[in-house]
Parts: C-alpha cells; structure tokens; sequence
C-alpha cells in the first residue's frame, strides 16, 4: 500500500482554505473511550485535503492519543490534525509542535484544591450506587475529572452506570451540591462522556480551544469563513455545549462517529 501524499501545513493549498472542521473525540470521532476506526481516519485524512481539521478532547493527552494509535497505522495521533487540543486546549498543538499550556492547580491554589476534592471524595462515599470501582478523581493539567463509578469501571460498567445516571440524575446532583458549596470558587462543571464529569475554571471548556485558531493568542493564524464544530453533548451542562453555541462556531450535534462520516460526507463530499 502506497504512504499518504503528506499534507501541506499551508492551508491555501486546501480546496477550501477558510474552512476549519473541530471535532470532540468520544461518541464523535470514536466510540466512548474506544479508538477511532480506520475508516473514520481514512475519512479524516480526506477531509483534511479538503479544509483544516483539528480535534478539542476534554481527556488528557495520553488517552486522546491512545484512541487514534491502534488503526491510525502508528502514528502519533497528534500529527492526524491541523490542529490538537486535549484538555479543551490547556494542551494544544498546531501541525504537530506544541503551544502554550496552562495549570489548573496554580490557577485555584493547592489549599482551595484539596477543600474541594475532600468534598468530592466524601460525597461519593455516601452515594449508594450499583458498582464503585477506582480512581474517582482524576488530577489533570487544565482540570480535575470526577467519576463517582470511578474511572478503572469496565466497558460493561460504564454502560450500565450511563443508563443509571439518566434515571437517577447521580452526577446533575453531584454537580448541585459542588456548586452550593463553592460558589465563589469560579467554575464550571461540564458532564461529559458516560461515568464523570469536568472541572476547571470559567472560560476554561471547549472554547479555550477558539483562542489558538481565531488568532487571540496569535496574529498568524488565518481568517476562517467558517469553524464548524462538531460533538455529541451539545445540550446546556454537555461538555460541547459553550463551543457548539458559540457565535464564532456552526455546530453540528452528533450521535455517534457512523453519524459523523455521514454529516462530513453529506456537507463536503456529495456532488
């Protein structure tokens, strides 16, 4: 099988060069915490002739890259995109070089840090749930991600866990109690994916990511015609709400990676 014709980092080589595609990663691009298929890769590396494409994951950079490694032939995943941002882009990377980062914890101060994850770890304590598995939080660059099944639950797990927090609203809840007791902490609680929940400060979801390709951080970056987005929990309190809605982005809500490549086939491909 013959390589990939490389990709030129000049977008004005792009059939549409004021075009930028961003995606969430699960239940968008791959299954929840699942690895992207080939043919959702092959399809990406299509659409990257076609305009720029970049990827705006809330899960640290380790796991983002995991899920395009097995089927994306080796490569690091970073080097799949324009542009990659884990975190909601307190990691971010641009044609494969990394840019500027930001910390959670120098951000809220150590002493306010260990209040509030006390207060997460007493309350999962006192939940009364089917299954508790471990690491219930999850200490990340730009945020804290709190699981009360615990992040080591199986697939099966997760699955079951999904169907129970829809009837029993454990994680809304949880969600209340954390802002009634820090109300003048200064952030934001984000549910995404199937078992947990981000935290980090206000300003600091998804639109973070908008800073590196608007030009707000940099006068390099082009004039976009348009940013489309697209995500899987782009209802009010999902972790793709505040970039779907945002005025400088066109939103597209997903529901599954099958959804997707029919979008991105109906919206750039179909004659």
């Amino acid at each position: 099988m013959s390589a990939p014709a490389p990709i030129p980092t000049d977008f004005s080589s792009r059939t549409h060069p004021r075009i930028l595609c961003l995606f969430d990663v699960d239940g968008t691009l791959s299954p929840a915490r699942g690895d992207a298929s080939k043919e959702m890769i092959d399809l990406l590396a299509r659409l990257r002739q076609t305009c720029a494409i970049g990827v705006v994951g809330g899960s640290d950079l380790k796991k983002i890259r995991e899920q395009f490694h097995v089927n994306g032939g080796g490569r690091d995943g970073v080097t799949l995109f324009d542009y990659f941002f884990a975190e909601n882009g307190l990691t971010a990377f641009k044609f494969g070089k990394p840019l500027a980062t930001q910390s959670f914890i120098n951000w809220l101060g150590e002493e306010k840090y260990q209040r509030l994850a006390k207060f997460c770890l007493r309350y999962i304590s006192q939940l009364d749930i089917p299954v508790m598995r471990g690491t219930f939080i999850e200490f990340r660059n730009g945020m804290i991600n709190v699981s009360p099944i615990g992040r080591n639950a199986s697939t099966e797990e997760r699955h079951a866990f999904e169907k129970y927090d829809k009837e029993h609203g454990i994680r809304p809840k949880f969600i209340a109690a954390l802002k009634e007791e820090f109300p003048d902490y200064g952030l934001t609680f984000s549910i995404g994916g199937q078992i947990s929940f981000d935290v980090f400060p206000h300003g600091w979801d998804k639109t973070y990511s908008l800073r590196f390709v608007t030009g707000e951080d940099s006068t390099n970056e082009p004039q976009w015609d348009e940013i489309h987005f697209f995500g899987d929990k782009t209802y009010k309190g999902g972790n793709d709400y505040e970039i779907f809605s945002d005025p400088r982005t066109i939103g597209h809500t997903v529901t599954s990676p099958e959804d997707t490549a029919r979008q991105l086939e109906e919206l750039f491909f179909s004659s």
